[in-house]
């Protein structure tokens, strides 16, 4: 069965995703292949069309209180700015994978594949004038392949680029997002504004919809390149990506505290910082604009703070300076992401992984 089935599956809230077919049968070898940067062969097509997984494009939002349909556990992703949160659920994304959003001045496309797990936040400005992004209905290494509705031209989202189209060979600008669990969210941001239920269409927000496909690691419902047994195939790693090379960090790496490590990876100097027990990873490069260097450890029992530098500074995990002599200052975010891990090899087929 191809993306297709699964699409009606999941309009028919069927929990239990059935995978039976050839899955070389759905290519896309009848399009041209002119500017497409990636094979084009190695392009399937999904089943159900552009929008068939339809984007939420006018995002509806309720306070965390009123959220009953999110269990603690819940993943989502969160973004805060001047004050405010909002925060972006798993258990929505699983549905319509791509919300477009506008908060606080920013256009942000909160783009999510629940078939590879990597979740980001995409600048929506093509051109200079924002547009929002829709699902193709096609992947590559199993990993969605938004558009954007200003060019119609298609993007892959774990290369970071447009791969197809009037904007080929363009890469996408993104906004951090942070990644945990509904309950380490809301706690840090008790005020935080989260996407409802009355999104327009009829779905089953507390059903996941394919099975046992998250815990499974020999499950995939489209083949990928390069595959690579060193982690479990569904293991949550943090992958940094620098001049396209990558490097992959395991949230299981961190005990139950916060903890903090400093690494080199291509020429740069970055901190991590994450917990296993609250869900959460986050990087950022240790060296400032003006080309000071700091040296980190990790804050307890203060989140959203969870870094303090050699200079006193205290630095929360957006990577703004809440304290100190520096308060008001950002570090720099690595351009990095959460996914599972058989997709990192997949798309960078050298990636290193921190031991």
């Amino acid at each position: 069965m191809i993306y297709l089935k699964r699409y009606f599956l999941l309009l028919a809230l069927i929990p239990t995703l059935i995978i039976a077919c050839n899955k070389d049968d759905n290519n896309i070898n009848s399009s041209n292949s002119e500017d497409w940067l990636i094979p084009k062969d190695e392009v399937r097509d999904g089943g159900p069309g552009k929008d068939g997984i339809p984007s939420i494009d006018n995002p509806k939002f309720t306070d965390a209180a009123s959220a009953s349909y999110l269990n603690d556990n819940d993943l989502v992703f969160g973004y805060a700015t001047n004050g405010k949160a909002r925060a972006y659920p798993h258990p929505i994304l699983d549905w319509h994978e791509i919300i477009n959003d506008d908060f606080e001045g920013k256009s942000i496309a909160v783009i999510y594949c629940p078939l590879t797990g990597t979740g980001m936040g995409w600048d929506r400005s093509i051109n200079g004038q924002p547009t929002t992004f829709g699902v193709s209905g096609l992947l590559y290494n199993s990993n969605v392949i938004p558009y954007d509705r200003a060019t119609d031209s298609y993007w892959s989202q774990m290369r970071l680029d447009c791969v197809h189209g009037e904007l080929a060979g363009n890469n996408i600008e993104m906004y951090q997002l942070v990644e945990t669990t509904w309950k380490t969210w809301k706690e840090m941001y008790p005020n935080t504004d989260v996407v409802s239920q009355n999104t327009g269409f009829n779905r089953n927000y507390s059903r996941y919809p394919y099975g046992d496909y998250k815990i499974n690691n020999d499950k995939l419902l489209f083949p990928v390149e390069n595959e690579d047994n060193r982690l479990p195939g569904k293991e949550r790693v943090l992958g940094v990506i620098i001049e396209g090379k990558a490097k992959v960090y395991s949230i299981n790496s961190f005990g139950n505290d916060i903890g903090a490590l400093e690494d080199n990876f291509q020429g740069k100097r970055i901190v991590l910082a994450g917990s296993k027990s609250e869900n959460l990873i986050v990087s950022f490069e240790r060296i400032l604009d003006d080309g000071t260097e700091l040296q980190f450890q990790a804050v307890q029992n203060s989140l959203p703070i969870i870094l303090q530098d050699n200079e006193g500074n205290e630095w929360d995990i957006f990577g703004k300076a809440i304290n100190g002599p520096r308060a008001g200052e950002k570090l720099k975010a690595t351009n990095a992401f959460i996914g599972f891990w058989f997709s990192w090899p997949a798309f960078y087929p050298d990636v290193e992984i921190y031991n």
